[in-house]
């Protein structure tokens, strides 16, 4: 009958289980500062010219004057040759042979046809390592809360720092 009764207070008491919790403030015993050693790397740029095609002038005109002057002589020459047919055959692929030849040639080394060169700056970003420095990170708190050592890290030094306590009861 105790054990009984005892059972349904122990049940009866973990039903009834409670927390409570509130913050307390802990003074800080010390408060020093906190440095970062940073490298730091510094911008310059390189830069050099080249010179770049930006096309032909007069590009894209055929040299009409030499196509014809160029068929013209290969049908002559082409006229020379066979009899017939073959005369008529030889007249007609030498006026070809002499368009061709005549449109490459003629005026291919006039200056209308060199390309056009522009000077071109490019520069490219790099970086050189400068000497180490030091940065202020910030301020290293301690305390401590029933020989429990707490460390807070903060911009500014501090009296006290603020921890919450929960009891269960």
């Amino acid at each position: 009958m105790k054990l009984k009764l005892l059972s349904l207070l122990a049940l009866a008491s973990v039903l009834n289980a409670e927390t409570l919790q509130f913050t307390e403030y802990v003074s800080v015993r010390s408060s020093t500062p906190e440095y970062q050693t940073v490298q730091q790397r510094v911008p310059y740029q390189e830069c050099y010219d080249e010179q770049v095609p930006v096309g032909r002038t007069n590009s894209g005109t055929n040299n009409v004057g030499g196509s014809i002057l160029g068929g013209a002589i290969g049908g002559v020459l082409g006229h020379q040759i066979g009899d017939g047919k073959g005369n008529d055959i030889a007249t007609v692929g030498g006026a070809i042979l002499g368009t061709i030849v005549g449109g490459n040639t003629i005026g291919a080394n006039q200056q209308y046809n060199q390309p056009q060169y522009q000077t071109r700056r490019n520069c490219v970003t790099k970086y050189r390592q400068s000497t180490s420095q030091r940065q202020f990170v910030g301020y290293k708190n301690i305390a401590y809360y029933k020989g429990k050592k707490i460390v807070k890290y903060s911009n500014e030094k501090l009296t006290s720092i603020p921890i919450t306590v929960t009891v269960d009861y």
